[in-house]
């Protein structure tokens, strides 16, 4: 299992986290990942993927520990990035586009105009078929992943800047500024609101009704999608929190926050005492600026008891996607996407991640 995350200082972090009894996490590996600050980050059973203000996305293979490659088909920063199982990467940026990524050979497989402005946040339906997508043109739309195309368009009173599917993909959430609307898909309404005091920098679902919400304070809460009330808040950082990430291993549900602060914690959460603040299992201080979080989990050697929801509802979907993905062969792969794929990628030498300290030894060999 490892933490990765991003800060403003250009550096991918990786904490390897050792599960027992009393948790550990210790320093993996540092890279300087990009040549501006880092603003998303997103895993899958192999990859670890990063996006940055320097407008490219980098590529990590977890599984060898190596630099994998770059994919520079956005102008503008990357704003978020979601994978769908094992095979598509999804990618907005701030030049309006969302680009599908195959991950087996790394080419674009169709770059769509999403937004007049900004992609400000995208969500990927679980059962692959649609995603949502927000904008700086105030609109919220609707993708059908099939055929590669617009489905609805929402208009929205303000600029929404995040946007999740629930877990079992029954509702909905956009969040703008301080308050978060809950939609039902089957009615695409309204059903509830959610304010906050402070601006939402970060959400979770934690179960298909359960909420954790952090903002521009360093306390995180957790709150019903049903009742909109608030069911526990404790302060878990001195600063700031920028994201939250949420698993479940051996029914054990765990949160993983960042902060500006600089630390990573993790926190167990018992949902049959959800009014209860959780424990505190461990904290690492990077003693960077972090701005993006995630968490890898090895899956191969983890075993039953580490499988989590996505891993779960990625084996379940795995025949159904199989469709979906020839679906998409015919239809994404079309001629307009030529200059697409001649721009799709650079592939620098491979490189190992290193550890955190070596870059001084050398140092110190050298000056010896």
């Amino acid at each position: 299992m490892e933490l990765v995350a991003g800060c403003y200082e250009q550096v991918l972090f990786g904490f390897a986290a050792q599960p027992a009894e009393s948790w550990t996490v210790v320093p993996d590996f540092t890279h300087h990942a990009h040549s501006a600050s880092l603003s998303a980050v997103a895993v899958n059973n192999r990859y670890v993927v990063t996006g940055s203000r320097d407008e490219t996305i980098q590529i990590y293979d977890m599984k060898k520990k190596i630099e994998h490659g770059a994919l520079l088909q956005h102008n503008g920063t990357i704003t978020c990035l979601e994978f769908y199982g094992t095979a598509h990467l999804l990618s907005g940026a701030e030049d309006g586009l969302i680009c599908i990524w195959n991950t087996k050979r790394w080419e674009c497989l169709k770059s769509i105009k999403a937004h007049k402005g900004h992609v400000t946040s995208l969500s990927i339906h679980p059962s692959g078929k649609l995603a949502l997508s927000v904008g700086t043109d105030k609109t919220l739309r609707t993708w059908n992943l099939v055929e590669g195309r617009s489905a609805f368009i929402k208009n929205l009173k303000q600029n929404a800047h995040i946007i999740k599917w629930s877990p079992d993909g029954e509702r909905y959430v956009t969040v703008i500024t301080n308050k978060v609307d809950i939609y039902r898909l089957d009615t695409a309404s309204i059903t509830g609101t959610i304010t906050t005091e402070k601006r939402i920098s970060s959400l979770r679902f934690i179960t298909d009704s359960i909420l954790a919400i952090a903002g521009d304070d360093e306390i995180i809460r957790f709150y019903s999608c049903d009742s909109q009330k608030c069911l526990c808040e404790f302060k878990a950082h001195e600063n700031r929190i920028k994201d939250i990430y949420s698993f479940e291993r051996g029914g054990q549900h765990v949160i993983v926050t960042a902060s500006s602060d600089g630390y990573i914690k993790m926190w167990n959460l018992d949902l049959n005492k959800i009014k209860d603040v959780p424990s505190l299992l461990c904290e690492v201080n990077s003693k960077a600026r972090l701005t993006c979080l995630a968490v890898w989990l090895d899956r191969a050697s983890e075993t039953k008891e580490n499988s989590d929801k996505a891993a779960t509802s990625s084996q379940a979907n795995e025949d159904e996607k199989s469709s979906i993905v020839r679906k998409k062969k015919v239809y994404w792969m079309d001629e307009s996407d030529k200059t697409a794929k001649q721009k799709r990628k650079i592939t620098p030498e491979k490189q190992k991640l290193k550890a955190p300290l070596q870059k001084k030894k050398k140092k110190l060999n050298s000056s010896a």
